[in-house]
């Protein structure tokens, strides 16, 4: 699973308002469609999330499951934040991805996320990477907008 889809899009906003928004789970449904709900289970140094579970449902894609976080960012609020699967209950095999913030503290900031899905069922290479640029593009969208609104 080696393939990776990944996009870029700039919001109007400083990199650490960007980045209070990805670690702020809780309000995941809120701005998300796919989302429905969100809980924190475990918290590393920092008090940042390191697992959460997710109940997601993404059209052909329903399923409960648990990523763990990694969080290498600056006080200004640049770096990456990135994630594995650690189970699913349904449809997942493998949602692992990352957020990359870059700017100048007082923004824009350049928002580029990364992912890599594979699915339990049997699907088409061309298919699992039109899912991930489905999932990339609703997701930089909902944030852009829920950053700069």
């Amino acid at each position: 699973m080696a393939d990776r889809t990944e996009s870029s899009t700039v919001v109007e906003a400083a990199p650490v308002d960007v980045l209070a928004l990805i670690a702020d789970f809780d309000a995941y449904p809120e701005w998300t469609g796919a989302v429905k709900s969100a809980e924190v289970l475990a918290r590393g140094a920092g008090g940042r999330a390191k697992q959460v579970r997710f109940e997601l449902d993404a059209g052909a894609i329903k399923d409960t499951y648990v990523l763990e976080y990694a969080w290498k960012v600056a006080k200004v609020g640049t770096g990456t934040v990135s994630w594995w699967l650690v189970e699913a209950e349904n449809v997942l095999k493998a949602l692992d991805g990352s957020y990359t913030l870059s700017g100048e503290p007082g923004g824009p900031t350049t928002v580029t996320y990364q992912l890599a899905v594979d699915v339990r069922i049997p699907m088409l290479g061309m298919l699992k990477r039109k899912a991930e640029k489905g999932i990339i593009s609703t997701a930089l969208q909902e944030l852009k907008k829920r950053a700069e609104g």
